[in-house]
């Protein structure tokens, strides 16, 4: 049980294509002796998509994690004076996610519990999942990768062919990349295949 005695948040963001893959993860961490701790956007509390019902995303991280969804502001803000998170994970990071986080924004719960875990100096690993990587959204990117504490689940083009633009972490290798960075390592490679 690697992951017994810590305290990982786990954040989801908008990115809902990639909801089913994370949920494994979450259970993985779950079996493995972790608290998780669940953080979403407001666009997963309102928002139903051929992907899945919000409804059902919710059940899904209450039943998983047996822990209450943080997701306002004012429910994320006291997880930075009690310094509850051994590490946190932004998985799927969307490129709004990203942008906001590079420009120092704080418009959501996610954001806030990222704000309160770099302002404690602790790692936040951030599994990206957008269609603008390699567009506008590459110099967000680059401001992130070179942030104290701040780490990289290994990502990359997904369909290179159809969406040049498009980046997206291998979802399965964030545990391993938690792990890293609870040693102060980023997980390499970093640009990985996808295909």
């Amino acid at each position: 049980m690697k992951w017994l005695g810590k305290t990982v948040g786990y954040a989801l963001s908008g990115s809902h294509c990639t909801f089913a893959e994370v949920m494994p993860v979450i259970q993985r961490f779950v079996d493995e002796g972790a608290n998780v701790v669940p953080i979403v956007t407001q666009t997963i509390m309102m928002t139903d998509t051929r992907f899945g019902s919000s409804a059902e995303w919710q059940h899904e991280l209450r039943t998983i994690t047996g822990n209450e969804i943080i997701s306002t502001i004012v429910d994320a803000e006291p997880l930075g004076p009690s310094k509850l998170l051994d590490v946190l994970v932004i998985a799927p990071c969307t490129g709004n996610t990203t942008s906001k986080l590079a420009n120092a924004m704080t418009d959501s719960p996610v954001l806030m519990a990222a704000k309160s875990q770099m302002r404690n100096q602790r790692p936040l690993v951030l599994a990206i999942s957008t269609n603008d990587g390699l567009g506008l959204n590459a110099a967000n990117i680059a401001k992130l990768l070179v942030c104290k504490n701040v780490y990289f689940v290994p990502f990359g083009q997904d369909n290179p062919i159809q969406k040049p633009n498009s980046l997206v972490a291998k979802m399965d290798l964030v545990p391993e990349a938690c792990e890293a960075a609870l040693l102060g390592r980023q997980l390499q490679p970093i640009l990985i295949g996808r295909n």
